[in-house]
This record gives structure tokens, sequence and C-alpha cells, in this order.
């Protein structure tokens, strides 16, 4: 069993920065390839990032490519999410999530284990 727990998410005014952070209990993460998704008031869980268990392959939804970058260090056992220029619209709780499955990677199905989440609010 993996119990993730995020950490930094906040408050910023649009094109502001915040990084998240995701660590485990319980198991080293280095095990599992990870996602970042996040969800919004009254939307279902919208793919966010992804990265291979080594970290030699990311991923990014449309919404986020060229602002987001998402990076882990195993030897740290913590994942990151670097979040610039953010918008109003990226205003959602940003779960991540792990997976041992080689399986649609933007699908939140594919993923096993999950954080509770942290809130990003982006104002205008």
């Amino acid at each position: 069993q993996v119990q993730l727990v995020e950490s930094g998410g906040g408050l910023v005014q649009a094109g502001g920065s915040l990084r998240l952070s995701c660590a485990p209990s319980g198991r080293t993460i280095s095990s599992y390839a990870m996602g970042w998704f996040r969800q919004a008031p009254g939307k279902g869980r919208e793919f966010v990032a992804a990265i291979s268990r080594l970290g030699l392959s990311s991923y990014y939804g449309d919404s986020v490519k060229g602002r987001f970058t998402i990076n882990r260090d195993n030897a740290k056992n913590t994942l990151f999410l670097q979040m610039n220029s953010l918008r109003p619209e990226d205003t959602a709780v940003y779960f991540c999530a792990a997976r041992s499955r080689n399986v649609d990677i933007t699908n939140p199905s594919g993923y096993e284990y999950w954080g509770q989440g942290t809130q990003v609010t982006v104002s205008s």
C-alpha cells in the first residue's frame, strides 16, 4: 500500500508560480510511474502530467504544455510539479497518483494510488 501526500498548494495571482510536491509513505516511488491530475468544482478529473518510473519520459496535457514541468527525485522519494504562468482556469484540487501498470497515462482509472489533493487557487 502506498499513501501519497501532496503539498505546496495555495493562493497565487495570475502569472505567478507554485511548486507542488508529492511524497509517499510506506513505499518508495521509484517503483511507480507517477502522474498529476486536477479537478475543478463540478468537473471531472483532468490529466495534467505524467512521468516514467526513472524520469526519462514525461507527458503533459494540452492545457499545461509549456507552462508546467513534472519531475521526480527518486533519491529524495519525491515527485514535483512546477507550475508557471498560472491562469485562473488552473484553479483546482491537484492530485498526485502512482501506477505500476503500463496503461493509458491520461486515464485516472489506470492509477492505483492517490493522494488526498492540494488546493491551487489562481486569482485574476
